[in-house]
């Protein structure tokens, strides 16, 4: 417990928490184009083909982004949407995207 004099000479220290998409910066999302659709097993007592993506962010990062739902078209060069969270049985991908939206359509 520090005294009141401690604490005029140095103040409190706020505590600073770690983001969990770094990739993002900050953003609610971000505009990526794909650099390599592929398929990735999940971890051990689940079994499956999971749909992903490698995608190049607009903030120049690259990351490797889930595909959700049944069936997509995405390939190289799609322009997709991308927002935080993650896949819970994919290894390593905790800057993964859940949301994909292929924009090339509405993009002018």
């Amino acid at each position: 417990m520090p005294t009141i004099q401690q604490l005029v000479r140095q103040g409190r220290s706020t505590k600073f928490s770690k983001t969990k998409t770094p990739a993002l910066k900050g953003s609610p999302q971000r505009r990526g184009v794909c650099t390599r659709v592929y398929t990735n097993t999940p971890k051990k007592p689940n079994s499956a083909l999971r749909k992903v993506a490698r995608v190049r962010l607009s903030s120049g990062v690259e990351i490797t982004a889930y595909i959700p739902g049944e069936g997509h078209n995405l390939q190289e060069h799609s322009i997709v949407l991308v927002r935080g969270g993650r896949v819970r049985d994919l290894p390593g991908e905790r800057t993964d995207a859940k949301t994909f939206r292929d924009t090339n359509r509405s993009m002018v």
